[in-house]
């Protein structure tokens, strides 16, 4: 399919152009005690690469802390327990 604004732009399904992000949904899991540590996994350049955040809570002005970003389950095991009080059981799916 192509654009009707610049005809030389190719749409994707999720009228998105090629050079735009590649990502659909970014499926994310979330800390149950507490939910500000999050970890979202996205696909880059057919790899999976978990992201682990720290979100602030509102009343402290809201925003995330990006604390590392790996590229296999041990490796994100080891980052957790590192930079977290949290293991990886303690993660559930985010809303």
């Amino acid at each position: 399919m192509v654009s009707a604004v610049v005809p030389l732009l190719t749409l994707r399904r999720n009228q998105e152009t090629a050079g735009q992000s590649y990502l659909r949904r970014v499926p994310e899991w979330s800390c149950a005690c507490c939910g500000r540590y999050r970890v979202s996994v996205e696909l880059v350049r057919g790899r999976y690469r978990y992201r682990l955040s720290h979100r602030y809570p509102r009343q402290f002005g809201g925003g995330k802390n990006v604390l590392g970003e790996v590229g296999s389950i041990p490796e994100l095991e080891d980052l957790l327990r590192r930079c977290t009080p949290v293991t990886l059981a303690d993660l559930r799916e985010a809303a």
